[in-house]
Parts: C-alpha cells; structure tokens; sequence
C-alpha cells in the first residue's frame, strides 16, 4: 500500500466519521426516535384529532406546522451542502477535513436554529391550550414514555445497550 494510497483511506475514514455524526444530528427532527422519542412536537401533532383546536389555535397549528416542514426541508438540503464539501474534498489527492469539519459546524448550527424555531412554534401553540387539551397531551406523552421504559427494560435483560 503506497503512502498516497493510505492517506486516502485515512481521509475517507474521518469523513465518514464526519459525516455519521452530522448525519445523526440532521436526522432527528425526521426520525424522533433518534432521540428517545424527545421530539415532543410530533407527538402533539399527532393528536390533532383529540384536541378540539378553536380558529386561533387551528392557525397557530397550521404555521407550526409550516416551520416543522420547513425545518426539515432546510435541514435536508444542508446535508446535501455537507455531502458535496466531502465528496470534493475526498476527490483531492490531500482532502482538507478541516474545510468539511466547519461545513459540518456550520450546517448542524444552521440546522439546531430551524428545529430550535420549530419548537419555539409548537410551544407558543401548546401554551393557548385549556388544560382539558393539555391533560390529552400530558396523557399522550405519559403513555410514550412507559413504552419506552418498557422497551428499555426489555432489552437491557437482553445485554443489549438501550439508546
């Protein structure tokens, strides 16, 4: 194996590294599980049927709605931006990871602010609720979280790792 050769496996190595771990991140407002099923805001939207919006709040929804859509859109594309800085860099005889780390940097900030944004929206919805519409969620989100405990417990008898 020349020198030429391992350094570029080298480089491939980190930038997958690279891009795993900036993969993870733009991927969890599209897969809440990626984080425990934290991702409140899709948990509400999934109880639109239960909740009984009045006009105000069906408008709020809606632009909440709007954001979380855009937010992931957005998000998308920045991981498109991401691929492309690392597929030119390992395209060079010397990839400069240094220039894919600060895209990296770069798209997982952007990408935070816009789920940040989105959050912000459900939030400013969930706060009009009645406390009716609230206990709904409250009950929802209880019920999520006993499954995950349960699958939790299922699987560290198992030896495997939860999470």
């Amino acid at each position: 194996m020349t020198k030429q050769s391992l350094a570029r496996r080298l480089a491939a190595l980190a930038a997958a590294g690279l891009m795993g771990a900036s993969a993870a991140a733009l991927a969890q407002p599209a897969h809440p599980h990626h984080r425990g099923g934290a991702n409140f805001e899709l948990r509400i939207a999934a109880l639109r049927g239960q909740l009984n919006l009045n006009t105000s709040q069906q408008q709020m929804w809606d632009s909440a709605m709007a954001a979380t859509r855009d937010a992931r859109s957005t998000g998308r594309a920045n991981a498109g931006r991401l691929h492309d800085a690392l597929a030119a860099e390992l395209a060079k005889a010397e990839p400069d990871l240094a220039a894919v780390a600060a895209v990296s940097d770069d798209v997982q900030a952007k990408n935070t602010a816009l789920r940040h944004q989105a959050r912000d929206a459900w939030l400013a919805v969930y706060a009009t609720f009645t406390p009716d519409q609230k206990a709904v969620v409250r009950d929802a989100l209880g019920k999520r979280m006993a499954r995950m405990e349960q699958w939790r417990q299922k699987h560290s008898r198992h030896g495997g790792t939860p999470g």
